[in-house]
């Protein structure tokens, strides 16, 4: 893979947790971001960044972008010195709703650096996840993100790994996004440092029943998205949230916070319509999408 001036990238929205899989499974949504990055003539400082759609009126425009810093990043672990960079971000996945919109700015810039550079042989997709990992500092999001389908994420002395599943392809995302936005950190800051050990075997069997209901049997998914571990002790921080998913659950919806909330995702057969999915109550959008199963990809570059 040769260097280049210009390339395209983009990236799907993921969604983590799936109610018992704390930081270890997410899937890759049909949600994108994209983004285009030009290198230019300059250093590390010469940054031009242009922001469409979500966080144009509040993203910064400087070297503190996410994307750039993830890019910064990779060119660093490739022991080469950032070169000047425009950006064009045109975003689709919303900010602050755990809908993994920072994930894809990371796993952007890293996609992006890398293939600027043409070392896909130095910075595979398992060093890829690594380092986009080490940024985020979490696997789960960031992995999905990468490889699409449904992710298995965990860590160990080197570093963070994944393997990928592929879903059922009769399984849709139904999500729910409030109006409202909710701080990852203050989310992760209202869990216990411990938890009573049958929460901790209900989370592992549940997670476990996951990955069967996710990839082949779909009928199993109420029960597989059950969740003692994070949801509700978080519920006091986004009572919407909380409430849509027990509705949910209630009429048989296989509901939950998606990643740290406060955005709802349901898992549903592809062409059925289930209770309250056209009308979740005030201050809530609905949007059905289907599993993203490629991941991060190039689009376009110029040699």
């Amino acid at each position: 893979m040769s260097a280049r001036r210009e390339v395209t990238v983009v990236v799907p929205a993921t969604s983590a947790n799936l109610g018992p899989g704390f930081d270890a499974l997410a899937v890759a949504l049909g949600l994108y971001d994209e983004v285009t990055a030009r290198v230019i003539d300059g250093g590390a400082s010469t940054v031009d960044v242009h922001v469409e759609g979500e966080g144009a009126d509040e993203l910064p425009r400087d070297g503190t972008h996410l994307v750039v810093r993830a890019m910064h990043e990779t060119y660093a672990a490739l022991s080469m010195k950032p070169p000047g960079l425009a950006l064009r971000c045109v975003n689709s996945i919303p900010h602050g709703r755990g809908l993994g919109s920072s994930a894809a700015a990371i796993v952007a810039g890293v996609v992006a650096a890398r293939a600027l550079v043409g070392d896909g042989e130095r910075l595979d997709d398992q060093a890829a996840l690594a380092l986009a990992a080490r940024i985020e500092g979490h696997p789960d999001n960031v992995a999905a993100c990468l490889l699409g389908g449904l992710t298995v994420a965990w860590r160990d002395s080197v570093g963070a790994h994944a393997v990928r599943l592929d879903p059922a392809p009769s399984v849709d995302a139904l999500v729910f996004v409030p109006t409202g936005r909710l701080d990852t950190e203050t989310a992760r800051g209202m869990l216990p440092a411990v938890v009573p050990h049958e929460d901790a075997a209900h989370a592992a069997g549940r997670a476990a029943l996951l990955v069967e209901a996710l990839t082949r049997r779909p009928e199993l998914l109420l029960a597989a998205t059950e969740d003692r571990l994070h949801q509700r002790y978080r519920a006091s921080a986004m009572p919407g949230t909380a409430d849509l998913v027990d509705r949910l659950r209630s009429a048989g919806v296989p509901a939950f916070v998606s990643g740290a909330g406060p955005s709802v995702l349901a898992l549903v057969i592809s062409g059925e319509r289930p209770p309250l999915a056209s009308d979740p109550g005030p201050g809530w959008s609905v949007v059905r999408l289907p599993l993203d199963a490629g991941g991060a990809r190039l689009t376009s570059s110029e040699g």
